[in-house]
């Protein structure tokens, strides 16, 4: 399964890896969760964030790597119960004068028990949220 949302900012492309940089931008991308850097190592940053969906509770770790033309890759440690893999990159291009387009893709695979249908929704809110949360602070501080 694999969800992308792709979107402009105003701003120039330099500022926006300078603000993607920041560790409250990282956080901030799950919005409606209670999240924190729990390691910075080099250019990896690994986030725990306490998530509520489809009537469980837990904690989801993601490894965020920091890559050297801007973009990032992360990747869900997976627990065992819903996913078998997930992962994702942010990406940034410039078009146009002082515009910048992101693109925000997740990639995974459910355990066999899991019904894929079951988890898109959520998946899909998940990347509107973090897109949503990212335009709205680039265009803050860009």
């Amino acid at each position: 399964m694999r969800v992308r949302k792709r979107f402009e900012v105003a701003g120039n492309r330099d500022r926006a890896v300078e603000i993607l940089d920041q560790d409250d931008t990282l956080t901030g991308l799950f919005p409606d969760n209670e999240t924190r850097i729990v390691e910075k190592d080099g250019d990896r940053k690994t986030i725990v964030s306490h998530y509520r969906v489809l009537g469980q509770e837990g904690d989801a770790t993601f490894h965020f790597d920091f890559l050297m033309d801007g973009s990032i890759r992360f990747h869900k440690v997976c627990d065992g119960r819903v996913w078998r893999e997930l992962r994702g990159e942010l990406s940034l291009e410039e078009c146009g004068e002082e515009r910048v387009r992101i693109c925000i893709e997740m990639e995974g695979s459910t355990k066999s028990l899991v019904p894929e249908f079951t988890i898109k929704g959520p998946m899909q809110d998940q990347v509107e949220q973090m897109s949503l949360a990212l335009k709205q602070r680039i265009e803050s501080l860009g």
